[in-house]
């Protein structure tokens, strides 16, 4: 039985010479084996891109995916947080990430009333609160979170 669904998002990229990584153009395809089954994916360039996320469902929802988005990348900021795996994760090529775990540290952490992940830390004025992920202060030097101007 043949099925066709999706879209599936996301960035790709392949390795050419082992060295230099080079985008896949649009209308490339790439084939997996899963179980018995056999994927094929299609790039899709931009207009793909905007036609997916200007879909009014998509607008529609796009708060809740925000949300979801900043939890998940919470719990994985606490995860990189764990001893033993800190002083690896601060070595990772993003200062971004890197800044981050400076400034959570060892602050607790717990999900609000609507299940939302939040850290007690000092807010821009110095005053200990729970902040979420998006709301803790960084260096200014620190790089832009997605999507960058």
């Amino acid at each position: 039985m043949r099925s066709q669904m999706g879209p599936m998002i996301g960035k790709v990229a392949l390795t050419v010479d082992g060295t230099q990584d080079s985008a896949m153009e649009p209308g490339a395809q790439v084939v997996l084996q899963r179980g018995d089954l056999l994927l094929t994916y299609t790039v899709a360039g931009p207009p793909a891109l905007a036609s997916i996320v200007e879909h009014p469902e998509a607008v529609a929802h796009a708060d809740g995916h925000r949300r979801t988005g900043v939890n998940v990348a919470s719990f994985a900021l606490v995860a990189l947080c764990g001893e033993g795996v800190r002083g690896r994760a601060l070595q990772a090529p993003c200062p971004r990430l890197r800044a981050l775990l400076r400034a959570v540290g060892d602050a607790p952490y717990e999900a609000d009333e609507a299940g939302d992940v939040r850290f007690c830390l000092p807010d821009e004025a110095g005053r200990e609160r729970w902040l979420h992920l998006d709301e803790i202060p960084l260096p200014p030097t620190t790089p832009a979170a997605w999507p960058r101007p």
